[in-house]
């Protein structure tokens, strides 16, 4: 997990992996914040089970299922690039979508850090002409507290929920950006993980819920 933009120095050029293709016409869109992740992200597994690649052209969002084909526009200076949803992410209130350093240099959010995007999503090529989309509400759904300044914070937190919720698991676990808390609903659709986020209002003001696909 990602609180946005790691500081780091210029990484060294490296040309990137070529963007996917998006067919058809969009069947979503949406405009909000973007921000980049790359180092110490690179070699990672990412939400998709595979290791992140910084120099290929993807990005994580919250709630686009896996495998999604996105264009994505930096409304400053209209220069945009099509990538794959590969992870999840980013966890700071307000942002919409993190770009691969690759996309982000591509886009000019790199310099900047964070820019004022459209986000426009594709059916996948086997469904584009059918006219399906892949931004449906199904889907398997969870809820994510944090991120926790102090490891006892969310351990506090991850046993007042199991008591709460006695048929979903709920796990703790550390992440980069500090401590996080994760409920698994036992029936992980988005209306039964949207219920359980509007009831948790943790004491820690740095701790928020997000609603995430696992899909």
């Amino acid at each position: 997990m990602r609180a946005g933009r790691p500081e780091a120095a210029t990484p060294p050029q490296t040309a990137p992996a070529p963007s996917p293709e998006a067919l058809g016409k969009p069947i979503s869109s949406e405009i909000g914040l973007a921000s980049w992740y790359g180092p110490p992200y690179a070699g990672r597994k990412g939400a998709d089970g595979k290791v992140y690649n910084e120099n290929a052209m993807t990005a994580a969002h919250l709630t686009l299922p896996l495998g999604s084909i996105v264009r994505v526009t930096n409304l400053t200076n209209n220069e945009s690039v099509v990538v794959k949803i590969t992870d999840r992410g980013p966890f700071v209130r307000g942002r919409i979508i993190d770009l691969s350093l690759a996309a982000a240099k591509a886009t000019g959010v790199y310099r900047a850090g964070v820019a004022k995007v459209r986000v426009d999503a594709f059916a996948p090529p086997a469904r584009a002409s059918a006219g399906r989309a892949n931004v449906d509400p199904g889907g398997r759904w969870c809820v994510q507290v944090g991120a926790f300044a102090h490891e006892s914070d969310a351990v506090k937190l991850k046993q007042e929920l199991i008591r709460r919720y006695a048929t979903a698991k709920v796990i703790e676990f550390p992440g980069p950006t500090g401590h996080w808390v994760r409920i698994n609903p036992r029936l992980p659709d988005r209306k039964d993980a949207s219920q359980i986020a509007d009831g948790i209002h943790p004491k820690d003001p740095g701790a928020k819920p997000y609603l995430t696909r696992l899909d």
